[in-house]
């Protein structure tokens, strides 16, 4: 990590302490009614755990589902250049978005970035390229027709992260954590990684 992701890291990481050191309240319009403040950050375990996987990678296709204020693609990002990679970012708000991009340009990493906005289902099916590296962080009830979605887009030995596999308890996660078991050729495992994470590797028997 050089000094200017450092930075970006420690500002997220005030902005997480305050965050979870205030008192709950409901942003106006709902939790996705796009005035929505709060970051639902993942934390620095599983955002260096994020970046140690994608690094392991050699020029590696990085999907993130959820950009959110920009976090964990401030650490996937990091991983992308240091492996020669790229990472393409997808969220349904454009405030989110471009407040990550703005974080991202002060790291450093924005070149190393493709920020998307809009709906990731129909945007994962747009994409051209194939997939070495997926982080799953996006509302619960699509993670499933997201894996769906990037299935068929895994290049063999993509390695799949999901979070919030733990907390808070989601019939969606529960759904994913099934869904991903009974695929063909992916080996996952649950770690109690931060609020929990489905790490997943697509090791086909008969790679195309």
């Amino acid at each position: 990590m050089d000094a200017k992701v450092t930075e970006v890291l420690e500002l997220y990481h005030a902005r997480i302490r305050e965050e979870r050191s205030a008192p709950w309240q409901e942003p106006p319009g709902g939790q996705d009614g796009g005035q929505d403040l709060h970051m639902y950050a993942i934390g620095p375990e599983t955002g260096q755990l994020l970046n140690i996987l994608a690094r392991s990678l050699g020029t590696p296709t990085i999907l993130e589902l959820g950009t959110s204020f920009g976090y964990s693609g401030i650490w996937l990002a990091e991983a992308a250049r240091a492996s020669g990679g790229r990472l393409v970012t997808m969220e349904l708000h454009a405030y989110k978005s471009a407040h990550a991009r703005e974080m991202a340009e002060r790291a450093g990493l924005a070149d190393w970035i493709d920020f998307r906005v809009g709906d990731a289902v129909r945007m994962i099916g747009e994409l051209p390229d194939k997939l070495d590296f997926v982080f799953v962080d996006l509302w619960k009830e699509l993670y499933v027709p997201c894996l769906e979605a990037f299935c068929p887009k895994l290049n063999p030995g993509a390695i799949l992260v999901a979070d919030n596999m733990l907390r808070p308890v989601s019939e969606g996660a529960r759904a994913y954590g099934r869904a991903i078991r009974a695929k063909p050729g992916i080996d996952s495992v649950l770690l109690p990684v931060g609020t929990g994470i489905e790490v997943s590797r697509y090791a086909p028997a008969n790679p195309a």
